[in-house]
């Protein structure tokens, strides 16, 4: 019997799924995440999760792992000190940047700009020239390049980056630069550019690249450290880790290219809402992933998620394909606060996380938040996590009392005004990825996961007209759940840069076809049949004289039946829907890329028995919960006894392990032959 086991570390709970990749039976398990090294809370939830399944660590065959540790090396500066090798009169690269300012009109007077990840006295030029047809036009001075790195290794920088000017087309003068360097400082990474990112625009490969060195000591770190626990342990499986666009990728691939993983964490909760949409028969679905610190939202078209060719982290904006992914500091432990200035209620970005908690889980937490509020409301009640978790009602009570007292108004009232506030910001993000891309909400299902997505879908799907709300099967560990069930990924890219008109079909696709085989390549050495393996395109294409691009993915061979006509008329269809126009000017392609991809994991959901029309067999207990300006009475539900075509009218709460699901009145919830709840309006 084969196992896999999906592992995915938030900021407040780190959730295990394993699955029997034979006969589909899989086994949950959530525990505490621990800041100070992730891989003590890994190992704690491997050891029980195996135990519930009665089988030995090295039963595990694939090891698959979404992690937040490259995004928070970014968010909290820890990232490595980088020294930056570049041409002769580039040295102020990092520093000049592109002329982006943020915010409004005031912007430019009050922006500090960011600190750049390689420090100007850490960047050294060196001579050496290739143009920008990829020939070399002045050879590089080796004893010089040697000066430059004892300087640098003697500065104590910890990763290396080299970019120099057109190495997207000849990388062979930064080779040079690395071979001296691996002799120089033998135990500094070094970063090429024209390894990490072979596309044009200097400062985005430079900027890249950089990014990528400062994150390969952090990141490197956890992962053999990772490794080598749970080879301890006794698992000898393979161990992969989520990149930004929803594919794997090795752990050893991981340490050489960090800069792929900055959005591993949301990805996971994506491509499980792909395969949970694809059991349930539901295309396309918005999705609101509610952790204890933040909320991430995606659009999934047709089964496929959108991605988007930078990825985005605080201040950072790096040229690595991920999901399209927008987060907001909004999740169950944000904390709910009124400024003596303007006397209005503010919930979140801060959060209680992990340590100390939400008031009522009682970890010394004192700050009332979100999940305080929905205890208050009679959203949560209080026995969690199948009665082995015990809420402090009181507690919470008093701490929202606080707020009640600062605003004037009654208890009741300010723990749904902190509720309301929360999912406004949710609405807030949703509205970036639907309504501003184009899209109407109201063609999308609203699927609500992670441990307070459930508590929170139903009043967001009321705001966006997005139904059914869905609570997908086991919606706290889904994250996990997309760890466990995605595929192999791997990409490479090139600059192109010429007008359509003036190329050919078959040089395209020769080069591609040339690039396919480099991808594939890589996944046959991870020990994937040739078979197995997919290969996509990704053409980059703008009108000549636009500064930016639209990708646009493909697959060999609508290519080659339809062309290049065929490209330039999607482009122009989705130039149309995302700004409303269409213009004359002749179409440039900018960067080819192509993508390769091993086998998908056709896992089916076990069907659930059919309902014999008796919800009652489910009930837990009556209850009461605050809805439309007063207490009424509400049923809970145990998910766990629910059967396919149930229908549960709403106010109602169904609890389960991981998560617990509000069915707001005035909305009925119907649960489909896999057991996901479906919400719709009564």
């Amino acid at each position: 019997m084969a196992f896999r086991l999906g592992v995915d570390v938030g900021g407040t709970f780190t959730d295990l799924l394993l699955f029997n990749d034979t006969d589909g039976r899989f086994w949950r398990h959530k525990t505490p995440s621990t800041p100070h090294d992730s891989s003590e809370g890994i190992l704690n939830g491997v050891n029980a999760i195996c135990d519930k399944a009665g089988i030995a660590p090295s039963q595990v065959e694939f090891f698959l792992h979404g992690t937040t540790v490259a995004t928070n090396a970014v968010l909290e500066g820890k990232g490595a000190r980088v020294g930056l090798v570049t041409t002769e009169g580039y040295r102020q690269i990092m520093q000049i940047a592109r002329s982006f300012v943020p915010g409004g009109l005031a912007g430019w007077i009050v922006w500090p700009k960011p600190e750049p990840l390689a420090a100007l006295q850490d960047t050294f030029e060196i001579t050496g020239r290739m143009d920008a047809e990829g020939r070399e036009t002045a050879p590089i001075d080796e004893a010089q390049i040697r000066q430059v790195l004892t300087t640098l290794r003697d500065a104590g920088i910890q990763a290396l980056t080299v970019s120099l000017i057109n190495a997207y087309l000849n990388g062979a003068h930064e080779k040079r630069v690395g071979e001296l360097a691996a002799e120089i400082m033998p135990d500094v990474p070094i970063s090429l550019s024209h390894e990490v990112l072979p596309e044009m625009q200097e400062y985005e490969r430079t900027l890249t690249t950089v990014a990528n060195a400062s994150m390969r000591p952090v990141v490197g770190k956890y992962v053999r450290n990772l490794r080598d626990k749970l080879r301890g342990a006794g698992m000898s499986g393979s161990l992969s880790l989520l990149r930004s666009d929803g594919g794997l990728m090795s752990s050893e691939k991981s340490e050489l290219q960090p800069v792929n993983l900055l959005m591993s964490g949301p990805a996971g909760g994506v491509t499980g809402a792909i395969w949970v949409g694809r059991n349930a028969g539901i295309k396309n679905i918005l999705t609101l992933d509610v952790g204890g610190t933040s909320t991430d939202v995606a659009l999934i078209e047709n089964l496929d998620a959108r991605r988007q060719r930078s990825t985005e982290v605080a201040h950072l904006s790096v040229r690595a394909s991920a999901l399209d992914v927008k987060t907001v500091g909004a999740g169950g432990g944000s904390i709910a606060y009124v400024p003596e200035l303007t006397k209005a209620l503010r919930v979140g970005p801060q959060s209680a996380g992990a340590v100390p908690g939400p008031v009522a889980y009682q970890k010394g937490g004192t700050q009332p938040t979100v999940t305080d509020a929905n205890v208050v409301l009679g959203y949560l009640p209080e026995n969690l996590l199948g009665g082995t978790f015990k809420l402090d009602r009181e507690g919470a009570k008093k701490a929202v009392q606080g707020i009640a007292d600062a605003l004037g108004i009654g208890l009741m009232e300010a723990a749904r005004g902190i509720i309301d506030i929360v999912n406004e910001n949710m609405f807030g993000a949703l509205r970036m990825i639907s309504v501003q891309q184009g899209y109407d909400p109201r063609d999308f299902a609203l699927m609500g996961f992670g441990g307070a997505g459930p508590l929170h879908v139903n009043a967001v799907a009321r705001l966006m007209g997005s139904w059914p709300a869905i609570s997908p099967v086991s919606p706290g560990v889904l994250c996990a759940l997309g760890d466990a069930t995605t595929r192999m990924r791997t990409e490479t890219a090139r600059s192109f840069s010429r007008r359509v008109a003036e190329t050919n079909e078959e040089s395209v696709i020769t080069l591609l076809s040339e690039m396919a085989e480099q991808t594939r390549a890589e996944l046959r050495a991870e020990g994937i049949a040739d078979a197995d393996i997919t290969s996509l395109f990704e053409l980059d294409v703008r009108y000549e004289g636009q500064a930016f691009e639209v990708p646009l993915s493909i697959d060999p061979d609508t290519l080659r039946r339809d062309g290049l006509a065929g490209v330039t008329a999607r482009f122009d269809a989705e130039h149309l829907r995302l700004f409303t126009f269409n213009m004359d000017s002749a179409h440039e392609l900018v960067n080819l890329r192509a993508v390769a991809m091993g086998p998908a994991l056709e896992l089916p959901a076990p069907p659930l028995a059919k309902s014999d029309g008796n919800v009652a067999r489910a009930k837990v207990r009556d209850h009461q919960l605050w809805a439309g300006g007063q207490m009424v009475p509400a049923v809970i539900y145990d998910r766990a006894r629910l059967l396919a075509e149930d229908v549960i009218p709403g106010p109602a709460i169904v609890v389960e392990m991981d998560s617990t699901t509000l069915i707001e009145a005035g909305c009925v919830g119907t649960v489909d032959h896999v057991g996901n709840i479906l919400i719709h309006l009564a």
